[in-house]
């Protein structure tokens, strides 16, 4: 099975599919907090237009969860606003 980690968790993808889809195929909705009144932000456009869905990979921040594909092992972050 291909799985990357989302903040400990182990979570299973398809090949070929984004670490947005995975997380939202799991369940994980949220995984990053707005700068203002922490507001869940989570997947939105889903095509790379928004910053809504930005997640920390393998130690690279800000990257968009939507246009990063899954990699077997890849360790996921979410985090506050400025993820």
């Amino acid at each position: 099975m291909t799985e990357i980690v989302f903040e400990g968790r182990p979570v299973p993808f398809e090949p070929g599919q984004s670490i947005g889809a995975a997380l939202t195929a799991a369940g994980i909705r949220s995984w990053r907090t707005t700068r203002f009144d922490e507001r869940p932000r989570g997947l939105f456009c889903g095509i790379g237009v928004c910053f809504d869905c930005l997640i920390t990979v393998n130690g690279r921040r800000s990257l968009r969860a939507c246009m990063v594909e899954a990699r077997s092992g890849d360790v996921v972050e979410g985090g506050g606003p400025d993820a």
